[in-house]
């Protein structure tokens, strides 16, 4: 069998699992997560991490993990995280309105708590939802600063969820005027890319030296190359395999449509699919599954730790990107993308504008958003070996380099020294 592309040799000598952390000489600084616990959400923790590396205290609060992730408070590499219950979730705009109801509470009890035993001079929030700003105003008198992390844009998330709303309804309104209040209350912005960036100064009229991008890269300290783990692919040749949230707008109903296509259409059994993470579609694309018959040349492995994404990333031939041509997708930065490119493994992905800044010539780009379409180029690079290992060591060498998570840490703390500064 062909080696997996991601074993081409690289210098990894540089790279360490675990960092000493230094004395904290700097402020006290508290980070926001609503939509995802942490350390599993890798840009917060690589945020953390990094903050804490140059110095800062850093406290963290967010909701707790479906399996992982479960305590209330964890102290994980000098970084104090504090996690608090989420019992609402779903689909309907009501279960929207009473798990942010309870989040904002939640958060604003722990923030209090937090600031009672060591006041913070920041407040950074990660964005979605955009409904911490009232905080800002909490803790003005203070001087405390606010930082906006706009990780998605909410209002075409909304859109993109609930297909066929109308742009004026009053849930869209709600979520552009929660935009606005945290831009408002922000003393910098930060963007996860270009298109981001402009769409702030440009649509909303942020300040250019308020908004700075700091890229989605995974850090290498913590994704580092690892042999393969031919054991996970069972009784299968290939492994293709998907890794992110699963909502409506990350397109993994048309990847099971493709994995079909593959296995049924084009005959191709020897290929296993491998779908990790979860999300609010997951339901109804277990039920697809059923209802065409994928049977175990699908896998859905659910929440699984980081240690055991990165053995599938090792190991897979080919990742997928099957996020769908769109106003938000179209400018948006996935991060599934970086992870595949992190360890030296080629993509395909639907041909979307930011998707192909951060893949260049690491990604295949499929111009039908359909089933077929994707599993053709799926096949396709399957059968060609070579291009794999070639997309492959460009991604990596991408990833390495101008897209490092060092350079994205060197643009974090030029934004913390704006907004201390202000």
């Amino acid at each position: 069998m062909t080696p997996a592309p991601q074993t081409v040799a690289v210098e990894t000598s540089d790279v360490t699992l675990v960092d000493e952390m230094p004395p904290v000489t700097r402020e006290h600084v508290l980070l926001l997560v609503e939509n995802c616990s942490v350390p599993h959400d890798r840009r917060v923790w690589n945020e953390a991490r990094t903050l804490r590396r140059a110095g800062y205290a850093v406290s963290i609060i967010c909701p707790k993990g479906e399996k992982l992730d479960l305590d209330s408070f964890e102290r994980i590499d000098d970084v104090d995280i504090h996690r608090f219950n989420l019992p609402w979730g779903g689909e309907r705009k009501i279960d929207f309105f009473l798990e942010y109801g309870w989040a904002l509470s939640a958060t604003m009890a722990l923030a209090m708590r937090i600031w009672r035993k060591q006041p913070f001079k920041v407040i950074h929030v990660a964005n979605p939802p955009d409904f911490y700003f009232p905080l800002e105003r909490m803790f003005r008198k203070h001087g405390v600063r606010f930082i906006f992390d706009q990780h998605d844009l909410s209002s075409e998330t909304y859109l993109e969820k609930f297909d066929g709303e109308s742009d004026g309804g009053v849930f869209y309104k709600l979520l552009k005027f929660c935009e606005r209040k945290s831009y408002d209350a922000s003393s910098m912005v930060i963007a996860t890319n270009e298109s981001y960036r402009d769409r702030a100064i440009n649509e909303c009229g942020m300040a250019p030296d308020r908004v700075m991008v700091v890229r989605n890269s995974p850090d290498q300290r913590l994704h580092t190359l690892r042999p393969p783990r031919p054991e996970l692919k069972g009784d299968y040749e290939f492994m293709v395999m998907f890794v992110g949230v699963m909502g409506f707008q990350d397109g993994v109903h048309v990847l099971l449509d493709a994995a079909h296509h593959v296995r049924e259409v084009m005959g191709r059994s020897e290929i296993l699919f491998a779908l990790i993470g979860t999300g609010d579609q997951k339901d109804n694309l277990l039920a697809q599954h059923k209802d065409l018959g994928l049977g175990d040349g699908v896998k859905f492995t659910g929440f699984i730790s980081d240690d055991d994404m990165l053995d599938y990333l090792a190991t897979a031939d080919l990742g997928v990107a099957p996020d769908l041509d769109g106003p938000l997708n179209n400018v948006s930065t996935m991060t599934k993308t970086m992870d595949y490119m992190s360890m030296g493994m080629p993509l395909v992905s639907f041909d979307l504008k930011e998707s192909r800044y951060t893949a260049a010539e690491a990604g295949m780009y499929v111009k039908e958003n359909s089933g077929a379409a994707l599993g053709a180029a799926i096949i396709e690079l399957i059968d060609d070996p070579e291009r794999r290992a070639e997309m492959g060591k460009a991604g990596y060498e991408r990833i390495t380099g101008p897209l490092s998570w060092d350079n994205s840490a060197a643009h974090l703390l030029e934004v913390y020294d704006r907004a201390l500064r202000s």
